[in-house]
């Protein structure tokens, strides 16, 4: 199986056999099947802030709190063709297109209808693995799960062709360059006076004296993984697999149509990228904000070992049936709390090899690793536990809570206690500064392991930042997302102070991105989102 490397030349034998229908009904239903695909399916699946289980979130049965953002990967799934051709019969392919606006890039493929095997047709530099699996993933768990006659009707669309089409938010992608190159401040408002969708810049860094292929600049949300959610979700929606979600803010609960989505997008995304990881980023994708625990690796054996006599539709079969294992509770910040995301400019990081650093490091000296492994699970308990109680007071008892927030948020945390006598307030500053401890405990252990493994989880200089960003008034929580390095920080503020920690990362070079956390996950949107507007500024730019 797999998605296979660009096809020399085609077989187009016809192997005198009708695939699933003869010519006669192909005329016959052409125009009802033309007037049912008349609509372009839209889905979209969020980014992700990982706030706590940097590293232990690999490892069962640590958890780690994971936020899902405004910032969405949109798929736009519709046939290529508008009716059935009537030599259609015969065919034992179909066409794909897929097509990537902001990096323009059109990719055609030629989908094998019996073993739903792919051939790109197009550069192998315009390929994408994720959306290629996912694909063939999608149309595998309909065969898997469709009856004779739903089997038909598949076969219909699928003669049809698709048309695919990827959109992410433009916070996905890193414009401060362009922006530092027009001359522009880096603030939130130079970012949304960028088009929706703008074309992507591209990193190309030289080593050795060799041009590195190049690397879209990324801010860490988690693309690949929403990307594949979207095309997953898209795809099963369209073919009548599931029936998604229009916007909501409570599908975190139990649904079996979006377990299918979690199911497929997770198998597709840690196929394409050649690892098992924990799945904490599809899964916010699927089901929004939530507490995460991994699921056992053990259930993607199938898909690992495909191929070995097995087909597409028998792997994703074993896939769905599967013992996922993973646990997930519903969460989201408090009330009258905003997350802010900060790209400092000091250059990327590598997860995978400050993964592998941490592991080895754990070989070498399992005692000592375990036991800021230990703290660290900890630390990252009690932060959950902080933020758990407030929003329960909130529910509580609003008005204290909302008069303690504000109070709180333009002072320093040192001054929070000053003033508060209502049994009620003092039992929420008392929740505040436990967090704010909890996140301390986190970054010192998190340091800790940095540099007993050899890799800058948090870099001396996100430190001064962070420091400085903690002392600002109304400032709960700060510290870098994940797994750490020069990426990104965040920090979450209380109130609307959020404004004043921007005006200060401005000044210290640091830009804050238009992201926020919204709870929702994966959904089915009304329209194209080229048709509205994502993103709003006085004035646009455009940037090459």
């Amino acid at each position: 199986m797999g998605v296979g490397g660009a096809a020399a030349r085609w077989d187009f034998e016809l192997k005198k056999k009708k695939i699933w229908f003869c010519s006669r009904a192909v005329r016959r239903r052409s125009e009802k099947i033309k007037v049912k695909l008349g609509l372009d399916w839209v889905a979209s699946a969020p980014g992700k802030v990982l706030m706590t289980g940097g590293y232990l979130i690999l490892e069962r049965p640590n958890a780690g709190i994971v936020l899902s953002t405004n910032s969405r990967f949109y798929a736009i799934v519709k046939p290529l063709y508008e009716e059935l051709k009537p030599d259609s019969w015969a065919w034992a392919w179909t066409d794909v297109k897929l097509t990537s606006p902001q990096m323009g890039r059109e990719t055609m493929y030629k989908l094998s209808l019996e073993h739903l095997s792919l051939q790109c047709l197009s550069s192998s530099d315009s390929r994408n693995p994720f959306v290629e699996y996912a694909l063939q993933y999608a149309i595998a768990a309909a065969h898997a799960t469709f009856d004779k006659n739903k089997k038909e009707e598949l076969q219909k669309l699928l003669c049809l062709g698709l048309d695919i089409t990827i959109l992410g938010c433009n916070e996905f992608y890193s414009y401060r360059n362009q922006i530092e190159a027009h001359g522009l401040p880096l603030t939130p408002d130079s970012l949304a006076s960028l088009a929706p969708f703008t074309s992507i810049s591209f990193n190309a860094e030289e080593s050795g004296g060799q041009n590195c292929k190049p690397e879209v600049a990324k801010t860490g949300l988690g693309s690949s993984a929403a990307m594949t959610t979207a095309v997953v979700a898209a795809l099963l929606h369209y073919l009548g697999v599931v029936n998604l979600p229009s916007v909501t803010n409570d599908h975190i609960q139990g649904n079996e149509e979006l377990d299918i989505v979690h199911i497929i997008a997770q198998t597709a995304h840690c196929i394409a990228q050649g690892k098992v990881g924990s799945g904490f980023d599809v899964s916010s994708a699927v089901y929004g904000s939530q507490r995460y625990i991994r699921f056992s690796p053990e259930v993607l054996s199938s898909a690992q070992g495909a191929g070995l006599g097995m087909s597409i539709e028998e792997v994703i079969g074993d896939v769905l049936k599967a013992n996922w294992d993973h646990e997930r509770a519903k969460f989201s910040l408090p009330p009258l709390m905003t997350l802010l995301l900060g790209e400092p400019g000091t250059g990327g990081s590598s997860t995978p090899s400050m993964v592998g650093a941490v592991k080895k490091w754990q070989k070498a000296d399992p005692q000592n690793s375990l036991e800021t492994w230990n703290k660290l699970s900890e630390a990252n308990s009690a932060l959950e536990l902080h933020l758990n109680t407030l929003s329960k007071l909130a529910e509580n008892n609003y008005d204290a809570y909302r008069s303690a927030i504000i109070n709180c948020s333009i002072l320093t945390s040192e001054k929070w206690t000053e003033g508060v006598i209502e049994p009620n307030q003092i039992e929420i500053v008392k929740a505040l500064l436990g967090a704010r401890d909890a996140m301390l405990g986190i970054r010192f252990n998190m340091r800790k392991m940095g540099e007993a493994a050899g890799i800058p989880i948090e870099p001396e200089s996100q430190t001064r930042l962070l420091d400085t960003t903690m002392s600002m008034e109304g400032v709960l929580l700060a510290g870098v997302p994940g797994a750490g390095g020069f990426d990104a920080v965040f920090a979450v503020t209380l109130g609307d102070s959020s404004s004043n920690v921007i005006k200060v990362w401005s000044s210290l070079n640091v830009l804050a991105l238009l992201v926020k956390e919204d709870p929702r996950g994966v959904c089915l949107e009304s329209n194209d989102p080229r048709a509205t507007e994502i993103t709003t500024g006085v004035s646009r730019i455009h940037i090459g």
